[in-house]
């Protein structure tokens, strides 16, 4: 199942609107024999690319993938009924599919006589590389992750505006790495027209990585034309809105959405409860004074907080990365916030 969850987030962020989902083939002792993830739309799912490399080698073995297969005729046929054609004995996957038209795979199979086990491995494909995906296929809109880098203090910049450096290279790095498996980036006029961001995916020698998600650039300020978000080196959407709703809704098609931007943009999505998760990158330094990462997320007292689950920590150079999930309000808060809106 490592292997499969290795595969598809190979290919995370160039599958859309299919989910990035990977497959490995064992033979009847138990070696691999063909690993495989989904290719770009129209073309085959995970389990057909593993069985390709597996060949005559997959009859009689083992099938592990992190997406049950589906069971419907696309552009593609069911992985289901190749699985049963290729004479595997022995399916195992991490999480149900929860669309209606491609799901029951699974019985497909056991009808078949295939031997099927679900759950190995689940945690780690629904928090990794189909988190988005299933995300969108459970609730109809895209994942909205809110990305930010502060000080000890919670500032994203200091006194005088400047901003660049407060996180090391490793955060970064990390950061580019992160954005050539997105579909979308979102930012507000606000944030171009103070800091002129490129928002494009680049590789550790500056050059421009081979995949980039689509810009979006959010509010009703003019920006200019020299803007270096308008130039050629990725697509660029722009939203003449200040309602973070229907900015989702203008992306609906884009499972993976990234939140970059100013304090404004940050606290208006988290006060229409569009955040899905929130990466942190936490620099051990001081500013004391200056913009803080988040205003007017609709909280105005302590009954109103909004609390987040801890998934992970991790260390990036002197930096941490916190990765975090929206939790319940405090006991006792007294009604619900109102939906912002994005004040630039």
């Amino acid at each position: 199942m490592r292997l499969a969850v290795d595969a598809s987030e190979r290919v995370r962020g160039t599958t859309s609107p299919n989910p990035p989902v990977g497959a490995v083939i064992l033979d009847e002792g138990g070696g691999v024999v063909g690993v495989g993830a989904t290719s770009p739309a129209g073309g085959p799912h995970a389990e057909v690319m593993a069985l390709r490399a597996a060949g005559s080698r997959a009859r009689g073995g083992t099938a592990v993938v992190t997406l049950e297969p589906c069971n419907h005729q696309g552009r593609t046929g069911p992985c289901a009924l190749a699985l049963i054609e290729a004479g595997v004995s022995r399916v195992i996957y991490a999480v149900g599919d929860p669309n209606p038209e491609a799901a029951g795979g699974a019985q497909a199979l056991r009808s078949a006589g295939v031997d099927v086990l679900s759950g190995l491995g689940a945690r780690d494909v629904e928090l990794g590389p189909l988190r988005a995906w299933l995300h969108r296929q459970r609730t109809g809109r895209s994942h909205v992750t809110w990305k930010f880098a502060a000080s000890l203090d919670g500032r994203s910049a200091a006194a005088d505006g400047s901003s660049q450096w407060i996180t090391g290279p490793e955060s970064r790095a990390r950061v580019h790495q992160q954005r050539t498996t997105l579909d979308a980036i979102v930012v507000g006029t606000g944030t171009v027209l103070a800091d002129d961001p490129w928002l494009t995916a680049r590789n550790p020698d500056g050059g421009l990585a081979d995949r980039q998600p689509v810009r979006v650039v959010v509010g009703e300020r003019e920006i200019p034309a020299s803007a270096r978000v308008l130039d050629d080196a990725a697509p660029t959407l722009v939203l003449r809105t200040r309602d973070p709703r229907e900015v989702v809704d203008a992306l609906a098609e884009l499972p993976d959405v990234l939140l970059e931007g100013g304090p404004h943009l940050a606290g208006a999505f988290l006060a229409a409860g569009l955040v899905d998760r929130v990466l942190a990158f936490l620099s051990p330094v001081l500013l004391g004074a200056g913009a803080a990462a988040v205003e007017d997320a609709g909280v105005t007292n302590i009954a109103q907080a909004l609390r987040f689950r801890r998934e992970s920590v991790e260390e990036l150079g002197p930096d941490l990365l916190l990765s975090l999930t929206p939790g319940d309000r405090v006991a006792g808060a007294e009604g619900e916030n109102e939906p912002n809106s994005v004040n630039n």
